[in-house]
């Protein structure tokens, strides 16, 4: 895994640049975004103008400019922490950037190759790219098969294998090609890559807010006209209690009143809101996920249901040829001469598989087709099978070798000799093997020569290491896993218990995996869909979470609303965390600013009143409720004033990072919530207040 989008929690440059942009944020247009803040922006211009205004009547009070400042530092402050969390991933775009180049590409015209800038190419240009070229734009292999460099996209210097008609035919614009020959059909335009489209994400250009975003977003609105009600109401109470009693309210003053409307509405979470948002895209990044939107990352925290191909997915992707079996009477080498054979002509990656086996197990070199005479028959999705005939020099076939699926042997030998070969011991030796076979997890081939079965081959798509590992975090975390594959249901049953999934889909068709999906979405079920093929598109699209594998198509990339650029099936694990991660670091942040303003209200409004019914210049009855014995009403309010501004610092890094997730089922997480966030959100503020209370009157600021 690349470390190249690791970035320091606290950058110098980051921060001055994040610093810069929290006083661009202060445009009204920006702030109004944010009714939370907006409001906070509006109490900071009233008072600044009531203290200039006491300037010109030079009446001007040091306290009246306490508390603007302190309200401009506030709304400072939570700009700044959206500022830096949007800085962090500004930063793990500089590299993106860098990958975007105006290169100069092959445009194919016809037959004729013309060159022409990148940004001249337009979706559904053919381009051709050899050794050393830069890929000019998104696209897909239609012909040919090399070794591209996509270290610039994923960090990784290992060289990935891109070749076309399969599931690794996506290229991305500024990788570079390492070997051979590529014809590349161009799927984007200038503006729209790949990469375009990351760095924008990234940089939280294109960030919308999520439902749950927008959901607390009103709660947090309404909480603040509550206590918009509460604040003048109580300027009506002591108006009356002025009225009544003759006695003196300036405490109770428009500064003072704005202060306490400030101090009293969630502005800590409504401060930091956007930055928890951003920051969990940032830690998805640092994992080689890019989310396509916040959205996505929250559903990845709720899913009930995992889908996982099996193929590249659970296993390694390709079958490999690990063993062949014999029938009684032939010897192994012979088998394995004959396998090879049959091989040559086969370019899938299991044909190649035993050409490999054959030459470094039995010692047998590999043939070249053009030495021997001989006809071959190629491998083919219909047929199942593919061999060769040798023949002799007048043309006669004296050699006919096939190599294919059981089913597809059988046929073959059923429709040449017009015989019932269920009987024959070779079959019902290779029958009884193959079941054996397939019940380990692997696939039999089966070997035949002029109609007699010389043995099988066996292949094998080999289970990740780790994997089963992974399958029992998920679970931990109440998390389903589904594997789908499109095996026979003994081979997958083997796959199944060897990898530790929950429950498998056997000879599953693409419909099946949409038909899944859909089937647990009506339960109330939040479902993920991992996958890289055209074929798996309509799931991924489907799916609440559909996380592509980069190496995948491009159908598959644009379907899923997640790409893993590492094409590591295994990664969903920190994803789901991540989005855990990104709900309960929101959840108790409100929890904590919620009790925080509950605890303001009984610190400030005791020591406010502590002057109402009272005579002969003491303090009145409800002077008890001031527990905290502050200094006096102003000093209570602008140590208020100065808490909440600072709290907002204090958990900056508490929303970048995150809290640390733990597979807990959700009671426990709750009750560790509230006691933790909760409680120590109605004890820090007395705390605090108390003590910067102490600190003000010693340096005589009040």
């Amino acid at each position: 895994m690349s470390t190249k989008h690791d970035t320091p929690l606290f950058d110098k440059k980051i921060i001055l640049n994040a610093v810069k942009d929290s006083f661009k944020k202060l445009n009204p247009a920006y702030l109004i975004k944010n009714p939370v803040m907006f409001i906070v922006g509006i109490g900071a211009v009233l008072t600044s103008i009531i203290f200039v205004m006491d300037v010109v009547e030079k009446n001007p009070t040091s306290f009246d400019l306490q508390i603007a400042i302190w309200l401009w530092f506030t709304l400072l402050f939570a700009n700044f922490a959206e500022a830096i969390a949007e800085g962090r991933g500004k930063a793990q775009s500089k590299n993106l950037r860098k990958s975007r180049t105006n290169t100069i590409a092959r445009k194919l015209i016809g037959k004729e190759e013309v060159k022409v800038s990148a940004l001249e190419l337009r979706s559904g240009d053919s381009v051709l790219c050899e050794v050393g070229d830069l890929i000019p734009a998104d696209g897909e292999v239609i012909d040919g098969v090399a070794s591209v460099d996509e270290s610039a996209i994923t960090g990784e210097s290992a060289p990935v294998i891109r070749e076309s008609g399969g599931d690794r035919s996506a290229v991305t614009g500024g990788t570079k090609v390492l070997s051979d020959r590529i014809i590349i059909r161009i799927t984007s335009n200038p503006g729209e890559t790949f990469i375009d489209r990351m760095i924008l994400l990234v940089e939280g250009a294109k960030r919308k807010k999520t439902p749950n975003e927008i959901a607390l977003s009103i709660l947090l609105s309404g909480l603040t006209i509550v206590f918009l009600i509460v604040v003048v109401t109580l300027k009506a109470f002591f108006n009356y209690y002025h009225i009544t009693l003759s006695q003196d309210i300036s405490v109770v003053s428009v500064p003072v009143l704005i202060a306490l409307l400030v101090c009293l509405i969630p502005t800590t979470i409504g401060g930091l809101l956007s930055a928890i948002g951003i920051s969990g895209m940032d830690r998805l990044l640092k994992h080689n996920v890019i989310a396509m939107s916040g959205r996505a990352v929250e559903a990845a925290g709720d899913i009930d249901v995992l889908l996982l191909d099996k193929t590249g997915t659970i296993t390694l992707g390709n079958r490999m040829a690990t063993e062949l079996v014999p029938t009684p009477e032939v010897d192994e080498n012979y088998l394995a001469d004959v396998a090879q054979l049959a091989s040559l002509a086969d370019e899938t990656p299991e044909g190649r598989s035993i050409v490999v086996l054959a030459k470094e197990k039995f010692g047998i070199r590999e043939r070249h087709i053009n030495e021997l005479n001989a006809q071959f028959i190629q491998f083919s999705a219909k047929t199942q099978m593919s061999g060769v005939n040798i023949l002799s020099p007048d043309g006669s076939p004296t050699r006919m070798i096939r190599k294919g699926s059981l089913e597809a042997i059988k046929k073959y030998i059923s429709e040449e000799t017009n015989a019932n070969i269920s009987a024959q011991s070779d079959y019902m030796f290779t029958q009884m093997i193959g079941v054996d076979i397939a019940m380990a997890g692997g696939t039999p081939l089966v070997v035949v020569e002029n109609k007699k079965i010389l043995g099988l081959i066996q292949l094998k798509d080999v289970v990740k290491g780790g994997i089963k590992e992974r399958f029992e975090q998920l679970r931990k975390m109440g998390i389903k896993s589904v594997m789908i594959t499109g095996d026979n249901q003994l081979t997958a049953t083997a796959i199944a218990a060897e990898a530790g999934v929950d429950d498998f889909i056997a000879q599953a068709k693409p419909e099946d995996k949409l038909s899944k999906i859909r089937e647990e979405q009506a339960k109330g079920k939040m479902v993920g869909m991992i996958g890289d093929g055209t074929n798996d598109a309509p799931a991924l699209a489907q799916a609440d979470v559909g996380i592509a594998m980069n190496s995948g198509t491009q159908a598959a990339r644009e379907a899923g609303n997640m790409i893993d650029l590492d094409s590591s099936p295994t990664k969903l694990i920190e994803v789901v965390e991540i989005g855990k991660q990104l709900l309960m670091t929101r959840g108790a942040l409100t929890t904590f600013s919620i009790a925080n303003d509950v605890a303001k209200y009984f610190a400030i409004i005791p020591a406010i009143a502590v002057s109402l019914f009272a005579t002969n210049g003491l303090n009145g009855p409800l002077s008890v409720l001031n527990i905290m014995n502050l200094a006096s009403p102003q000093s209570a309010i602008l140590s208020a004033v100065i808490f909440n501004a600072l709290i907002i610092i204090a958990l900056i890094p508490l929303a970048l990072k995150g809290i640390k997730y733990r597979p807990e089922g959700a009671a426990t997480v709750l009750k560790r919530n509230i006691l933790f966030y909760g409680v120590g959100g109605l004890i820090i503020p007395f705390i605090g207040i108390k003590l910067i209370d102490m600190l003000l009157n010693y340096l005589k600021f009040v």
